[in-house]
């Protein structure tokens, strides 16, 4: 089955030059538009969602970028995807460079990120053999274990949720072609790299039992939050007046905005704490989401704004290099 290209940069609307700088931007501009949450229409929203986290996966980490670059778009031709006739060569799941590929579907990864930039481990037998459990004679092959990755958005690890997710088996020697459909629950508070096992749906055994099926979690990029253990990390910019005065702020959360209150004074690099707004806890509580202040100054001003920063230079006793 042909591995379709995908443009990562169309996807995210940026240029092969791109910087990191400029491809984060563009990932939380069109995450913040396409997020299931928001999205307008639910199913192309979501799908929309996993195309730009895919393409951001990619395109943040260096090595991958890297890789990807080297591929390019011509990767069939180019003697490091080209394979066999009837079609490009997959990245295979298993140790034999023989053995097929399994493909998966509702997983949130394309079988083009599945079959370049993914984990995924398994493949068909095992090389230890052993004899039948009925007392017979020959040789038996118990089967492998298949690992692939799941595409979790961090609402879904809070909430839980129910995955349809397929896994097309290629035809063996005595079997045909042959898809398989799952119902996969996703509990509440999964973490990155936790699995979720479907006993007896990997591999099949010759003469021996069949293997697992591991679904890996990989959380979804989200354009405001991100995760350190069961906490919640978000950016709060703040006007110097702000920081300054005080003030109320909104922070986004996994369950919409909260308003904050910020204590006059307040300096950069502070973190303020919302309390049980992170990811769930093993003891059935929640963790909690930090703000982390970063202050901004606009990047132009007006006559008018110009004239009154000048009076407040003139009237000020503040010098930040004597604060140390």
């Amino acid at each position: 089955m042909a591995v379709k290209f995908q443009d990562y940069y169309v996807t995210l609307g940026v240029a092969r030059t791109a910087s990191a700088d400029e491809i984060k931007q563009a990932f939380r501009k069109l995450a913040r538009i396409h997020h299931p949450d928001v999205a307008k229409n639910k199913v192309t929203g979501e799908a929309k969602f996993k195309e730009i986290n895919e393409a951001y996966e990619v395109l943040s980490d260096p090595e991958k970028k890297k890789r990807y670059d080297e591929l390019g778009p011509d990767w069939q031709d180019d003697g490091r995807g080209a394979a066999a006739p009837g079609g490009p060569r997959r990245r295979r799941a298993g140790p034999a460079p023989d053995e097929p590929d399994f493909e998966f579907g509702g997983t949130g990864f394309s079988d083009f990120f599945e079959s370049f930039f993914s984990d995924r481990r398994g493949g068909f037998g095992s090389s230890r053999g052993f004899a039948p459990e009925d007392g017979g004679t020959g040789f038996a092959r118990p089967g492998r274990d298949i690992e692939a990755d799941l595409l979790v958005t961090l609402e879904e690890a809070l909430r839980g949720s129910q995955r349809k997710v397929t896994l097309r088996r290629p035809a063996m020697a005595d079997e045909p072609e042959r898809t398989n459909t799952y119902q996969v629950r996703i509990p509440p508070g999964m973490r990155e790299g936790q699995r979720i096992r479907l006993a007896g749906q990997g591999g099949p055994g010759q003469g021996a039992p069949a293997g697992d099926l591991y679904l890996r979690v990989r959380f979804a990029r989200h354009p405001d939050l991100t995760v350190q253990g069961d906490d919640l990390h978000c950016t709060l910019d703040l006007a110097p007046w702000e920081a300054v005065l005080g003030t109320k702020a909104k922070i986004p959360t996994l369950e919409g905005t909260t308003t904050l209150r910020v204590a006059a004074g307040t300096t950069t690099g502070t973190h303020l704490r919302v309390r049980g707004q992170g990811l769930p806890r093993e003891d059935g509580g929640r963790g909690d989401l930090y703000a982390n202040v970063q202050l901004q100054t606009p990047p132009t001003v007006s006559d008018e704004e110009r004239l009154l920063w000048e009076k407040l230079a003139a009237v000020s006793s503040f010098n930040p290099r004597k604060l140390s």
